[in-house]
């Protein structure tokens, strides 16, 4: 059951607007549908994204990416990769692209407050010839997330800004058990 509210929704782009405004045209109109030279360079020193997918039913997951260097490769001006890595196996994404192939992809460059989003359509790549270019620590991929991309921009600042994200001052000690410890509760719970 849903969590009851005090006062109705916003259900509108109207009462949306009503409240947060609307973009300015610089703003409204930086989205593009290929990537730049800019938006190339981001991306090469990005070693992290965050792809979100979404399976038939519009059950939603967000997941994290990582390489040293850059997480991604740019084929063209509308195509990247991004390589499977050896993980926990559950392919959470590559479940949800099989059924939809919509994702959304946040890149992030440690330090930076800035982040480029890029939207598109997946696929899931087996044994291409550019999984030559993916090798890290001398392991090829079996599998890459293929992008087309449909709209790519720069994100603003603020969200890393306020949640001072990078500033190693305010980075909390958190009482959380270890991975592991987590891990072996959820496996204990029946």
């Amino acid at each position: 059951m849903a969590y009851p509210l005090v006062n109705p929704p916003v259900d509108s782009v109207e009462e949306l607007e009503a409240v947060v405004g609307t973009a300015i045209p610089a703003i409204a109109n930086k989205v593009r549908d290929r990537l730049d030279d800019h938006d190339r360079a981001w991306i090469a020193q990005s070693p992290l994204v965050f792809i979100g997918t979404s399976d038939a039913a519009g059950r939603l997951d967000v997941s994290p990416k990582g390489d040293p260097g850059s997480v991604a490769l740019v084929l063209d001006d509308t195509t990247l990769v991004i390589a499977e890595r050896p993980g926990n196996r559950r392919a959470d994404g590559f479940r949800n692209i099989l059924q939809n192939p919509r994702v959304g992809l946040l890149f992030v460059e440690p330090g930076r407050s800035e982040t480029l989003r890029v939207a598109g359509r997946a696929r899931i790549a087996r044994d291409e010839p550019f999984f030559d270019r993916l090798v890290v620590r001398g392991h090829r991929p079996a599998l890459a997330l293929v992008v087309d991309v449909e709209e790519v921009f720069l994100h603003c600042a603020k969200a890393f800004a306020r949640s001072r994200a990078w500033n190693a001052e305010h980075w909390a000690e958190h009482p959380l058990p270890a991975y592991a410890a987590a891990t072996n509760l959820y496996r204990s719970t029946p």
